[in-house]
Parts: structure tokens; C-alpha cells; sequence
């Protein structure tokens, strides 16, 4: 079965733009412009980041499915220009840790630059422009996020000093990040077949995100036992109630009702000053990896590019479980249900 609310994207980090076509956006959404730049902004924020984020600020133009500031029903079409557009010098020196040497073999490419071009991380500014749209519809819902960074390095408060240092020495780190989203209706998942659970949709939204190497629902429950781990019921004048949320909202593969807590592990960014060893594809000789201007640390904007892949399967869950074509109608089952 079909997606109710998905999308494709298209662009490289140095072409003319990034562009999104979604399908199964709601008729008569008042879509905020104003929402989604700032939400481009934040993914360009943070402590760490490169001169590129200087350079772009990003802002987003919509050319197809909204007539006067309202949705049709209609595929939305989403672009944002790239002002570094110039053509950019070939290379051949593999990096490690990116998809230069997988991707040149998958489809045999002789320039590197045609791996780098597609699998650089800038294509998740077209992807938080779209999940910006996803959380307009969730905020119809009163369903709202936040985010936060749990870790740096090794660090799990000095951050700045830990991204400073690694800057000096011409390396870079990654970290934990933790995203959570209030209240969700229960319901949204199944157990029915493995590819509907929330968190399986969830974790790979989440891992499709370059340089995510893990993530967790909720509390981790290693060196716990049972007794300790699992989040009793309660009545609470008459209303079932939870006194701790270990679970991270989902049981079985379904939304219980609490806060869905979602928690990822990014590995530290491959391109450093500080270049690793390598080979050379067209000599086939031993050398260091090829430099492209890069962050030093960009867990905080990856947070924000995870808010926006889990607000794209909360939205698509909503849909398919409330359904309709207009955001009246959508309102009307949900505050029926």
C-alpha cells in the first residue's frame, strides 16, 4: 500500500537547487513560508558548523499546489536555490567514511564528484523543508516537537570546548541527540506486519539520515531487569496513567499515548583537516583523502533533520489512520475517534 504522505527529491549540493514534489499534503492547509525558513535556518545553526552556512541561508519557494497561501490537494512542489552553484573540481582521492568508493563501484562513476554531489548531507535542507510541511499538519493535531543534544565527544555538557579542541587539532566529532514529540494520539503503528510498526518506520527515517549509526526508542534497558524497565498502568480518577515512560511512547509497535521518545548516535564527520589515509582511483597509489570544505561538528543540525523525518511517518501515520481529503475532514474523524 502507498504512503498517503510521501515524497521524492531531487538536486545536488553544488546544482542549481534541491526540490521536493509531496503528495498527500490536505486541501485547505495554510501553509507558513515564514515556518519552514526558520526551520531551514535552525538546520544551519549550531556549534561546529562550516563557512557554507554562511553562505546559503536558505529560504524555501513553493511553485506548485498552494493558491493563496492555502494548499489544493494538489502535489506540493518545494525548491530551494543554492547560491554555491559553480562547477566544482573533479577528484579521485577516496575519503573514507563517505560513499565515494561504494558508490563509484555501485554506479560506475570515474569522478568522485558525481558520488560526493548526491550523497553530501546538504540534500537534507530539502528534506527539513518538507518535513517543516509535515509539522504544520501536526500542529492542526496540537502535536508538537522538541530536541535536544545529549553528547559531544565525550563530553556530556562542555560542548563548545570539545568542538573547539577538535577543530585545533583538524578533526571532528559527532554525538547523541534526543528528539521527542507530545502528545500523540495511541494508535499510530501496527503489529499486524513487520513493515507497519511506528518505531520500525521511525528508526529508518532516522538511519536514512547520513552519518546516523544508531537509534533508540526510549530508555536504553540494558542492565535492567523487567521489574525495573517496563511502565506500569495506573488509575487516575478513573484514567489510565503511567508514572514513567521507558518505553519512549510505542509498545508493540503502536503509539500508547505518552511522548514518543526518539534517541540517534552520529558518527563523527569523515571529512577532516586532518585527512586519513586513502587510495587513489586513477593511479591506484596510497595518498590522503581528498579535502572538501566541511563542519568540524553537526549534531545539533542533524537533530533538527530528525525532527523532520519522524514528522514525515507521524503525518503519514496520522493520515492513514484518520484519513480524508481536506484538513476539515482529517480534524473532523480525529476529534471523532
Amino acid at each position: 500500500m502507498l504512503n498517503k504522505f510521501r515524497f521524492l527529491t531531487a538536486g545536488e549540493s553544488h546544482g542549481k537547487c534541491l526540490t521536493a514534489i509531496i503528495d498527500g499534503v490536505p486541501s485547505n492547509l495554510f501553509i507558513d513560508v515564514d515556518f519552514i525558513n526558520n526551520e531551514l535556518i535552525r538546520r544551519q545553526m549550531g556549534y561546529g558548523r562550516s563557512s557554507r552556512m554562511q553562505l546559503e541561508k536558505d529560504t524555501v519557494e513553493i511553485t506548485a499546489g498552494i493558491h493563496n497561501g492555502k494548499t489544493t490537494g494538489a502535489p506540493v512542489c518545494i525548491v530551494i536555490y543554492n547560491k554555491d552553484c559553480e562547477e566544482k573540481d573533479s577528484f579521485s582521492k577516496y575519503r573514507p567514511g563517505h560513499a565515494d568508493f561504494a558508490g563509484s563501484v555501485k554506479y560506475n562513476l570515474s569522478d568522485l564528484r558525481d558520488v560526493l554531489e548526491r550523497s553530501s548531507a546538504r540534500k537534507t535542507a530539502i528534506e527539513v523543508a518538507v518535513g517543516a510541511i509535515a509539522k504544520i499538519i501536526l500542529k492542526e493535531f496540537d502535536i508538537y516537537c522538541s530536541s535536544k543534544i545529549l553528547q559531544i565527544g565525550n563530553s556530556l555538557d562542555n560542548f563548545e570546548k570539545e568542538i573547539d579542541e577538535a577543530k585545533a587539532n583538524g578533526d571532528s566529532l559527532g554525538g547523541k541527540f534526543e528528539v521527542v514529540y507530545r502528545n500523540l494520539p495511541i494508535g499510530l503503528g501496527s503489529y499486524i506486519q513487520w513493515d507497519k510498526t511506528l518505531d520500525g518506520k521511525i528508526a529508518k527515517a532516522v538511519m536514512s539520515i547520513g552519518g546516523i549509526k544508531a537509534v533508540e526508542i526510549g530508555e536504553s534497558p540494558l542492565g535492567k531487569k523487567g521489574s525495573e524497565y517496563h511502565d506500569e498502568l495506573f488509575l487516575n480518577n478513573e484514567k489510565i496513567c503511567r508514572k514513567t515512560n521507558n518505553a519512549g511512547g510505542i509498545e508493540g509497535g503502536i503509539s500508547n499515548g505518552e511522548d514518543l521518545v526518539v534517541k540517534a548516535i552520529m558518527k563523527p564527520i569523515p571529512t577532516m583537516v586532518k585527512s586519513l589515509n586513502t587510495v587513489d582511483k586513477n593511479s591506484m597509489t596510497e595518498c590522503k583523502a581528498h579535502f572538501e570544505r566541511s563542519d568540524t561538528c553537526a549534531v545539533e543540525s542533524c537533530s533538527v533533520v530528525a525532527e523532520s523525518k519522524i514528522a514525515c511517518v507521524l503525518v503519514d501515520e496520522l493520515l492513514s489512520k484518520f484519513g480524508g481529503d481536506s484538513i476539515e475532514e482529517i480534524k473532523k474523524h480525529y476529534k471523532d475517534s
